[in-house]
């Protein structure tokens, strides 16, 4: 599509509070399925108990309108703007953070953003969202948002690694992390890993990694063969469910990777809970009718 064409920022605070409580209330069909595929192949009658509760807790949330978990998150958007794209009525943090606030003020969402660090004051309405922004060809604007629970947010990491520690260390940084976290961060986890970039770069890759599907494999080869193994290894840690051992530490390893400096290997580690609380929407542009649109 060549012409420009117009969002409205009405458009956007409707489409961001429906996919918040949502995504609060309903546990993605790719987690589900793996925490199916967990009960079948767990050797822990108590972890495939603690499977069983967490399949009940889904089913409950998606029948009462209840969130999966009582920290409903900081909410966190991945906006992919249309180059051919223009916002009317207002600005794009101002309609996401409306979204946000109804949401929580229409849902029993908790409020779980504070306004200051170290003052501590609730904000109440979980806003402001912390909205990340790129461009993409077209006149789409993709929104993908994630609700980040602090008990797993507090247990990510970054690793500035020396090169010289290659794949390996890779590998033993994450699982390093994860046998930190323990309980901590209420596994079954999913843990989005960022490679390569800059020391601000790399956690952004991890928490994008986690807006994948978890069924789907990372299309580049080498990088499905490390998830593979770090899944692997992490399930031998012995954690299980909860805490409570087996073999069901995390449920999928996502990896992300970029260009990075000729002496740096960034690693970092973004720790997700069993409730994986994500989801995306798309808004078509509409065509405005001004010169730039004819042709």
């Amino acid at each position: 599509m060549d012409g420009i064409c117009a969002v409205s920022a009405g458009d956007i605070t409707e489409a961001v509070e429906s996919l918040y409580c949502c995504i609060n209330t309903r546990l993605r069909p790719d987690v589900e399925a793996a925490l199916k595929r967990a009960l079948k192949t767990e050797d822990s009658e108590t972890a495939r108990g603690v499977l069983r509760i967490l399949l009940e807790n889904a089913e409950v949330g998606a029948t009462e309108g209840l969130p999966l978990c009582q920290d409903t998150g900081l909410a966190v958007a991945f906006v992919r703007v249309g180059q051919n794209v223009v916002i009317c009525g207002g600005t794009l943090q101002a309609a996401v953070d409306e979204g946000i606030r109804r949401a929580a003020a229409g849902g029993p969402l908790r409020a779980s953003t504070v306004r200051h660090p170290l003052q501590r004051d609730n904000v109440g309405d979980n806003t402001p969202t912390l909205v990340h922004v790129e461009s993409a060809p077209g006149g789409d604007l993709r929104i993908a948002l994630l609700a980040k629970g602090g008990g797993a947010e507090n247990m990510s990491r970054i690793l500035m690694l020396s090169p010289s520690k290659g794949r390996r260390g890779v590998v033993d940084a994450v699982v390093e992390t994860v046998r930190r976290a323990g309980a901590n961060a209420c596994p079954p986890l999913i843990l989005g890993v960022g490679l390569g970039g800059d020391f601000a770069t790399a956690p952004l890759l991890a928490k994008h990694a986690l807006l994948r599907d978890l069924a789907e494999p990372n299309p580049e080869p080498a990088l499905a063969r490390l998830e593979a193994e770090i899944l692997e290894r992490v399930n031998d840690l012995g954690i299980g469910p909860q805490g409570f051992g087996g073999r069901t530490t995390a449920l999928a390893v996502l990896v992300e990777q970029a260009p990075c400096h000729i002496a740096s290997l960034p690693v970092a580690v973004n720790v997700e809970c069993h409730s994986h609380r994500h989801g995306s929407v798309t808004l078509r542009g509409q065509l405005l009718n001004c010169p730039e649109a004819k042709g």
